[in-house]
């Protein structure tokens, strides 16, 4: 692993990485904000997942997550949203293919190669950062718009290795979406069955969460149609499940809606973390 950039943040620090992948046979970037607290021992460790086009910078320079992550003690890992570089299979659309990733294991051709994210964040650079970092093994996860959708499917998949969920405007339902349909049948193949597995809705439905979930949403947001949150909130009706789907009036799809509500994420998975 190198380390790319190191600056201090909120009496923390703001860290950028690179290190060769296995699972994505590639070099892989990430970004990693250590609060002032992991000086004196390991902290909890928050996920988030970012959205389609960006890449481990945008929530790291927009999101406004270091300040409330100082404040209680967490640190705060972005990760990449693809495999990237000569040889990585690319789609001239924005939504397939390199900076759009889906947090899947693809199973088809030409992308089975390298796009295995959701091995990545679960597994390889878990591990990375718990063995180089001051870190405790606790895990929250979040994530926005795409990200929201790896959080909460990742989540909802390994109960045992993440202790909160949140999410920002997640694809609560892609395998009814065009922010989904077209990227399930691309990475996974055309058999509908094998896309249920990253379904948030679906998964939910199936398995339940152990504890309550946080879902935000503007309901200005001017991708709301293939978000879907409506697929979320009715599992969560039926199932009794604890959660809330909080939809914001006036509030879009931008940066500017994920950094107004971070502070509550950030605190939400700190009291369940620290729990």
């Amino acid at each position: 692993m190198d380390v790319v950039s190191q600056n201090r943040c909120f009496d923390g620090v703001q860290m950028v990485c690179t290190h060769p992948s296995t699972c994505c046979g590639t070099d892989m970037t990430f970004a990693v904000y250590l609060p002032p607290q992991a000086e004196d021992g390991p902290v909890p460790v928050l996920w988030y997942l970012s959205g389609l086009t960006c890449t481990h910078e945008n929530a790291m320079t927009k999101g406004g997550f270091q300040e409330h992550a100082a404040d209680h003690g967490i640190a705060v890992i972005f990760p990449d949203t693809s495999p990237r570089g000569e040889g990585v299979a690319d789609d001239e659309a924005y939504d397939l293919g390199q900076g759009a990733g889906f947090y899947v294991n693809a199973t088809r051709a030409p992308w089975a190669s390298h796009f295995q994210m959701y091995d990545y964040v679960t597994s390889e650079l878990m591990g990375l950062v718990l063995d180089n970092f001051p870190v405790a093994d606790r895990h929250g996860i979040t994530g926005h718009s795409m990200g929201g959708h790896g959080a909460l499917t990742i989540a909802l998949k390994n109960p045992d290795r993440y202790d909160s969920v949140t999410a920002f405007s997640p694809i609560a339902n892609p395998t009814q979406s065009d922010w989904g349909r077209k990227q399930l049948s691309a990475y996974l193949g055309d058999d509908e069955s094998t896309w249920a597995e990253y379904d948030a809705s679906l998964l939910l439905d199936e398995l339940g969460w152990k504890d309550s979930i946080l879902i935000d949403q503007g309901a200005g947001d001017q991708f709301l149609d293939l978000l879907r949150p409506e697929a979320l909130a009715t599992v969560l009706t039926r199932r009794r499940q604890a959660g809330q789907v909080r939809m914001h009036p006036g509030y879009d799809h931008s940066y500017f809606f994920v950094s107004t509500f971070a502070g509550e994420h950030v605190a939400w998975h700190a009291e369940r973390l620290h729990g």
